[in-house]
């Protein structure tokens, strides 16, 4: 089989090397403009003339925290420099009424010319929150205060953080928001002021039946696919340092229901059991001897000029307590379903592959939504005459032609699905710093998988 750095494999361009990647560098603990991707947590991200900007929650591993949102910038998606903290530190409103150490999950929309970010405050476990709004005429500030958009007490049934504001097709301003406590919510905007429409808290769009971090469902984002004519809620589920993973449910109404590939609706907490509720697109995983990532997720989605891709956090496999920032392609399946690249973006395209590419040895993995933590990737064999090997079975594989490969297994556990149809994806291998064919897809069942190609 050819390397696909090589010429043989019919003009497939595959990315470049994004450069050196140096993670757990203690070095550089004490120097913001070193930074780069580290560091980074619960990313908001919005394209600018001036280039792509991420906002994100104030973290630091190994020093004293400065508050006040992080912001970074890219001209490329791979390449990220720091630019500074938006605030000064926390607003005075915040401090008041939550008592807030640090700022979390900002959301950056521009409105008429003006840039608007949604913060929240709160500290972990409590339901005495905010998010406030602050303006600005250029998207590096400053920014001015506006006050609250809305906010919760210890006594109320659900939690006013993790804002996400968009347009829905007709152009109406909606915030999607909650978190952990009571579930998801969505409330209609003002256009004007940024801030609802109505008084209350909106309705609900998702919820889990514990509030413990078995059973923590947070940071919404929305998007809507012109295509499918659906809206996307993306959720992150469990424990924001062992097994958070990323989920979606689709709805032809923005303020839902969202059901997952089963039907089932996000806002119903009676599934039994409920680990199994909505597509499960990414969690936490390793290929082959590499220390993998854990707990990706608290997610944006860019919709650049009709190329999807998703931002998130993900924690270091050989140390949780490093966050960094991932970029990563978002494909869609025939039926009108998201799906991730298994390796971080790095310029890659999605192109025809020749057939002669994908026989070989590969490595796969399944996000089994009934599976906490790490998944480890299997060998898998796809064989010159069609055939299939591997861990997971037996079975045959096609190709239609272009970039849809289909796997058909006939050897799986029951409920595991036999029908897996997979995009095709030149991509950056990041675990051995070289260019590889990857996939994502999902099956007959709606659980997703990912492929390396390892040879």
């Amino acid at each position: 089989m050819p390397h696909p750095a090589n010429g043989e494999n019919a003009g497939v361009q595959f990315p470049s090397s994004p450069g050196e990647f140096t993670m757990y560098d203690t070095s550089i603990l004490d120097r913001e403009p070193e930074w780069g991707v580290h560091n980074a947590h619960d990313p908001g991200i919005i394209k600018t003339d001036d280039g792509y900007y991420v906002f994100s929650t104030d973290v630091r591993v190994g020093g004293e925290l400065i508050p006040g949102v992080m912001v970074r910038k890219s001209p490329d998606l791979i390449h990220w420099q720091w630019v500074q903290y938006a605030l000064p530190g926390i607003p005075q409103v915040a401090l008041d009424w939550a008592g807030s150490g640090n700022l979390w999950a900002p959301d950056v929309v521009q409105v008429n010319g003006q840039y608007r970010m949604y913060y929240s405050a709160s500290s972990f476990g409590s339901r005495q929150s905010l998010i406030g709004l602050h303006t600005a005429e250029h998207i590096e500030g400053p920014w001015t205060d506006e006050g609250v958009v809305i906010r919760t007490r210890d006594e109320d049934p659900l939690n006013a953080i993790d804002a996400n504001v968009l347009k829905d097709a007709e152009g109406r301003m909606w915030m999607v928001y909650g978190s952990f406590f009571g579930g998801i919510h969505i409330t209609e905007l003002d256009p004007e002021t940024g801030k609802p429409l109505e008084e209350g808290f909106g309705k609900l769009l998702a919820v889990r039946d514990k509030t413990t971090e078995d059973g923590a469902v947070e940071g919404p984002y929305i998007i809507y696919n012109e295509q499918f004519k659906q809206y996307y809620l993306f959720l992150s589920y469990d424990s924001l340092f062992e097994d958070y993973n990323v989920r979606v449910a689709r709805s032809a109404s923005i303020t839902g229901p969202y059901l997952d590939a089963h039907g089932r609706d996000v806002a119903d907490s009676t599934y039994m059991p409920q680990h199994e509720v909505g597509v499960k697109v990414m969690g936490g995983y390793r290929f082959g001897d590499d220390p993998g990532w854990i707990a990706p997720g608290h997610n944006s989605v860019l919709n650049d000029n009709g190329n999807y891709y998703m931002v998130h956090h993900a924690r270091g496999g050989a140390d949780k307590h490093w966050p960094y920032l991932h970029i990563r392609t978002i494909l869609w399946t025939e039926d009108g379903w998201p799906v991730v690249s298994p390796q971080r973006y790095a310029g890659e395209t999605e192109q025809d592959i020749p057939a002669a590419m994908v026989p070989g040895e590969w490595e796969r993995l399944v996000h089994d939504p009934a599976v906490d933590g790490q998944v480890q990737s299997v060998p898998l064999k796809l064989h010159w005459n069609g055939e299939l090997t591997g861990e997971h079975g037996q079975g045959s594989w096609s190709l239609d032609g272009g970039r849809t490969l289909t796997l058909r297994w006939n050897a799986l556990s029951e409920g595991q699905g036999h029908v897996e149809q997979v995009r095709l994806l030149p991509a950056w291998d990041w675990e051995k710093n070289a260019p590889a064919l990857v996939f994502t897809g999902m099956n007959d069942n709606g659980i997703c998988s990912w492929g390396k190609q390892s040879s």
